[in-house]
């Protein structure tokens, strides 16, 4: 199998290639291990937001892949207390709070923010939900509720290609164009990226 050219290129050196994979945090759909093992098989690195669910059995099906080229990264959310008091300078002791499950044992390179919102305030400025959108060349939307729905609003807003696998509920992946096999998510990672 032969792996893309890339197509993006920064200052004149080849960038890497990023696929978000995005879903549920708390069940992982039948799905995660096909489309872990199609991401590795194409050379791209995996960028999920780390936790469990979806992000776990995505990344462990990638993790596991043989051979790969890419690695399984993580964006994980956190609680700074007191925040304000960084944000002012003014010298404290800082509590950095990463929730239970953050990152999964699968992530090789775990990007570590102060941002704790997700689910219904997904959109906020607040969430880690920006920079997994901004940092994937592609995402591939794979079954979820009000987190996944934010990050596929979020995906259209910023003009990020994506793709809906698996069987959504029409109120989360309203508009976006959907994969019906593996095949056709493949087709659409290698137009895109």
């Amino acid at each position: 199998m032969s792996v893309p050219q890339v197509k993006r290129r920064v200052g004149g050196a080849a960038r890497r290639r990023v696929v978000a994979v995005i879903g549920s945090g708390q069940h992982a759909d039948a799905s995660c291990g096909e489309i872990g093992r199609l991401i590795a098989s194409l050379g791209f690195d995996l960028l999920t937001g780390g936790g469990r669910g979806v992000m776990e059995a995505v990344s462990r099906a990638f993790f596991e892949s043989v051979p790969r080229q890419g690695i399984v990264i993580g964006i994980v959310p956190a609680e700074v207390e007191p925040l304000e008091d960084l944000e002012d300078r003014q010298a404290t002791s800082v509590q950095y709070i990463v929730p239970p499950g953050y990152p999964n044992e699968w992530v090789e390179l775990a990007i570590y923010t102060h941002l704790p919102d997700s689910g219904p305030e997904g959109t906020l400025r607040s969430s880690r939900n920006h920079i997994n959108v901004l940092s994937a060349d592609a995402i591939v939307a794979l079954p979820g509720r009000e987190g996944t729905s934010a990050e596929i609003w979020l995906a259209m807003q910023y003009g990020v290609p994506i793709v809906a696998y698996g069987e959504h509920h029409e109120d989360v992946a309203r508009g976006v164009p959907r994969a019906a096999s593996l095949d056709d998510v493949r087709e659409f990672l290698q137009r895109v990226v």
